[in-house]
């Protein structure tokens, strides 16, 4: 009896160590440019590439709409938001040429989560609209819905539809 309490023991540590590590990557600085908006600069954009294996859906299955957060990315996120004020809309839009991407917004803490799919049925870059969003730091991860693919986009971040 007291082997198989050490042996679980053992188990139980690894998987909290293994628990800690995946929660340290998804807290690195981002991949690429960071964004600050506020009343008097709200729109940016900032260019990346996608290339990660890691599952949205690791980060968060579903967001706030219930809408399932698919794609692949890295575990850092691609981009750091900062809002300097809050702001009533804001769209984010990836523009990778047509390629189909995905988009996952999280923060200012991590029960508020976006995730963005086509724009259109033409249009497979994807797109958040969100309304009603607090000042703070919001995390973003542009995707693809197959894993490790590359592709060059950019991303617009705005008060209104790009």
């Amino acid at each position: 009896m007291g082997i198989r309490h050490q042996q679980y023991g053992f188990v139980a540590l690894t998987l909290l160590a293994l628990g800690s590590v995946g929660t340290a990557a998804l807290a690195q600085a981002a991949n690429f440019a960071s964004i600050s908006l506020s009343t008097n600069q709200p729109t940016a954009t900032v260019n990346g590439t996608t290339a990660g294996i890691f599952a949205l859906s690791n980060i968060a299955m579903r967001d706030h709409q219930g809408l399932i957060c698919t794609g692949f990315a890295d575990t850092a996120p691609d981009h750091i938001l900062t809002l300097q004020d809050p702001m009533a809309q804001l769209t984010l839009q990836v523009n990778s040429g047509g390629d189909d991407t995905t988009l996952l917004m999280q923060g200012p803490n991590d029960s508020l989560v976006h995730c963005g799919e086509d724009i259109s049925r033409r249009n497979p870059d994807a797109q958040i609209q969100a309304q009603d969003l607090p000042a703070g730091t919001y995390r973003l991860w542009v995707g693809s819905h197959n894993q490790g693919q590359r592709i060059n986009y950019s991303l617009t971040v705005s008060p209104v539809s790009p």
